[in-house]
């Protein structure tokens, strides 16, 4: 039936139907998820090249893949998984080896078998996050690397990460976050040491004068920088105890 052109409603906050509403903005040059390209490049320099012939790298929520370019050199065996069958085929397609829907607080994995698990952009989106990190030390090996990066559960986190982001170019698509589901921090770092990981974090920004060019279609891409703040966007990196 005809409905007369009126706009479909808006989605919930931190619907993962979203995901394949703008499935073509993946690999969109300049599309709404241009930040995650820049988070993904930030994330991979924390991934050490494999030690091991076969290494596995679990990427948990892969979304389109957007890790893939920067750790095909790397050595491992990447591994794919997400919710959404439309992001694991766009992975598929640009570089995932494997991949696999799966839901990140059961993955479907055997303890101790990953060499590196990377949980990019994904904790501030789940609602119990202390269950996912514990999944994803469940499955990494002893002497593995677990990576993160996620937001902080902070006034300020809701003001940049929403209020503002939402408004700008490059930022996140509108809706995307519920920032009741901000990550605690202190709370994250015990969750993981509850598992035998020694999670240390570092506050991650874009290099204001690249937004700037970019913003200017000066730039293709904007670099991340560390800072010491973790009140907003942070990155997480610990090793797995040895037993």
């Amino acid at each position: 039936m005809d409905d007369g052109g009126a706009p479909a409603p808006a989605r919930p906050r931190n619907d993962p139907a979203q995901y394949d509403d703008l499935a073509d903005e993946w690999w969109r040059p300049r599309g709404a998820f241009a930040m995650l390209h820049w988070i993904a490049a930030a994330r991979a320099r924390l991934i050490p090249p494999a030690t091991r012939p076969g290494a596995l790298l679990l990427d948990i929520a892969c979304g389109g893949g957007l890790l893939a370019a920067h750790v095909s050199g790397h050595g491992y065996r990447h591994v794919g998984l997400d919710l959404s069958f439309t992001a694991i085929r766009i992975a598929r397609d640009h570089g995932v080896g494997t991949v696999l829907r799966a839901d990140a607080t059961a993955l479907p994995v055997a303890d101790a078998v990953a060499d590196v698990v990377v949980a990019g952009e994904v904790l501030e989106h789940v609602n119990d996050p202390d269950r996912v990190v514990a999944e994803c030390c469940r499955v990494l090996r002893p002497g593995g690397t677990f990576v993160l990066d996620t937001i902080a559960d902070t006034a300020l986190a809701r003001l940049l990460a929403v209020s503002i982001a939402e408004r700008l170019p490059g930022g996140a698509p509108p809706r995307l976050h519920d920032p009741r589901l901000f990550i605690d921090r202190d709370r994250l770092v015990r969750t993981a040491a509850g598992c035998g990981v020694a999670v240390s974090l570092t506050g991650l920004r874009p290099r204001a004068g690249d937004a700037l060019r970019w913003v200017a279609h000066r730039r293709a891409d904007v670099r991340m920088v560390p800072t010491r703040p973790t009140a907003v966007l942070f990155q997480g990196v610990g090793v797995k105890e040895r037993s």
